[in-house]
């Protein structure tokens, strides 16, 4: 027989997802968590001893969500840079999604909450290593430059995920019209504006062609 209390953990980390973004780890608060959740302090203390855990498995249960899209992209079919191109995708469409939820782990991780610092030492070489990983087979194929790993991987971050987080900020701070309403879904979060990222990042990491190569195609269309 299921127990009486079934499904009440579920709805707690429901409520945390959609609290988490604005409270952080050191200010959520169990009371305010419960009764959003509709249930009693005492049925938290049930499912989860203590706030740490709670944190714990709300943080893990929304990477694991992240992590398994950008894995089955990277296990498609195909060459590394076709691979490495549907995971960037996927992770620019869940950092979409969950901008807010994911900078405030980011800073809470930055000021030395443990938790968040935990939890991010724990699982940031888990996607690290994925997209490196892809990227040094296509390096490997031919399809990307030779360079250090971290450098790649950097400005690809800098194309792909950094205008998720930057340009909202800026357009609620009201110093760039441009960035606002309509403009700002269509020319930066929609799903067109983060593949044309994606594209222009791993065209601009292309081998460079060779001179001769470049003359000789330069002859044929003179």
């Amino acid at each position: 027989m299921a127990r009486p209390s079934q499904g009440i953990d579920e709805a707690l980390l429901r409520s945390g997802r959609e609290l988490f973004a604005a409270s952080g780890c050191d200010r959520l608060s169990l009371r305010v968590l419960a009764e959003h959740a509709g249930v009693n302090v005492g049925m938290f203390h049930y499912h989860f001893k203590s706030k740490d855990n709670f944190l714990r498995t709300l943080l893990q249960q929304m990477y694991e969500e992240g992590f398994a899209l950008l894995s089955l992209e990277a296990a498609q079919p195909g060459q590394a840079l076709e691979r490495l191109r549907l995971a960037l995708r996927a992770l620019g469409r869940f950092l979409r999604e969950h901008r807010p939820f994911v900078s405030r782990v980011w800073s809470d991780a930055a000021m030395g909450q443990s938790v968040a610092r935990e939890f991010v030492r724990a699982n940031a070489p888990r996607h690290l290593g994925l997209l490196l990983g892809l990227m040094a087979q296509a390096e490997a194929d031919g399809d990307l430059r030779a360079m250090p790993p971290l450098q790649r991987f950097v400005f690809v971050m800098g194309a792909v995920a950094a205008p998720m987080f930057i340009a909202p900020v800026v357009a609620d701070i009201g110093i760039a019209g441009t960035l606002s309403g309509h403009a700002l879904g269509a020319q930066v979060l929609s799903d067109a504006a983060i593949d044309t990222r994606v594209d222009m990042a791993l065209d601009a990491l292309r081998p460079p062609v060779a001179p001769e190569r470049r003359v000789r195609k330069g002859a044929r269309h003179a």
